[in-house]
């Protein structure tokens, strides 16, 4: 299993420390981190701590939410993004070899009050072509991810792998690309196209998986599952990626209450577990 990254998310309530820890403990090489966490520690000690772990570093999550008309706000948005590319780039340097400076972007949900959907992806669009002169100058790639359609009202406009390829499309495919999701994507009558199309175009920069599972809890951002309980085909999924060329760590990233709730050092071994089963690379 010597691509599987652990999502710092899936683990949420572990400080930084310890989820370096029990990522290294059960054996799996790499790890996704998350900016709250780091911010905790300070970025000085966020840095010292993965490059004591010897993981690789699979990315970053998050940045984007730029979607606002406010121009005060949007540059607001736009700095605090800076900054995530700079906490990216040091954190991929500080990792194992193999690691990859990807930020993952989450465009954001409509503006209070608005229903101008296609305004706030144009204003997406925007910031991330704003935002391509200083990632690439920090050598960070700049994913944006596609997600459910569930969430495009608050969370991300950009709901389709097409519209992040679209998005993406004027940019250098070092400095922009796509994070193709199982969670986000798996319902797509088009994936196996679009997943070649971004193979094609050298943009698929992050593989994050986890299951769909139903009920959904009465949080919906809570309503994914370890891979192999839900209704994702994850043989089908894993292999038009791999055939698009992706090369990357395969991150498992699930937001669950109940795994919050629990051990990390027994989360890890359920995800080693749910991996081998699922996917097994």
């Amino acid at each position: 299993m010597s691509r599987l990254s652990l999502n710092q998310a899936t683990i949420k309530y572990a400080d930084l420390a310890t989820a370096l820890s029990v990522t290294t403990r059960a054996g799996i090489g790499s790890i996704g981190l998350w900016r709250e966490p780091v911010a905790q520690v300070g970025l000085a000690e966020a840095v010292r701590l993965v490059a004591d772990s010897g993981l690789r570093f699979s990315s970053l999550c998050r940045g984007g939410f730029f979607t606002t008309a406010d121009p005060a706000a949007r540059q607001q948005a736009l700095d605090e993004n800076r900054r995530a590319i700079d906490e990216t780039a040091a954190l991929a340097a500080a990792g194992a070899p193999g690691s990859r400076p990807v930020l993952v972007l989450v465009a954001g949900g409509l503006p209070e009050g608005s229903r101008d959907l296609r305004g706030a992806r144009a204003r997406a669009a925007d910031a991330v072509a704003a935002l391509a002169g200083h990632a690439a100058a920090a050598g960070v790639v700049l994913a944006v991810e596609p997600m459910h359609p569930i969430y495009a009202a608050d969370r991300g406009v950009v709901s389709t792998l097409d519209q992040a390829l679209d998005l993406v499309g004027d940019l250098p495919a070092e400095v922009a690309g796509v994070v193709v999701d199982t969670f986000h994507v798996w319902w797509d009558p088009d994936l196996a196209t679009l997943i070649a199309r971004a193979g094609r175009e050298g943009r698929i920069a992050a593989y994050q998986v986890c299951d769909w599972i139903t009920p959904f809890p009465a949080d919906a951002l809570l309503s994914r599952g370890l891979m192999g309980d839900g209704h994702v085909d994850f043989a089908s999924v894993t292999r038009w990626v791999l055939d698009a060329g992706y090369t990357g760590d395969i991150e498992v990233e699930i937001f669950n209450q109940e795994l919050w709730d629990a051990d990390p050092a027994e989360v890890t071994q359920r995800v080693k577990k749910a991996y081998e089963t699922t996917i097994g690379l």
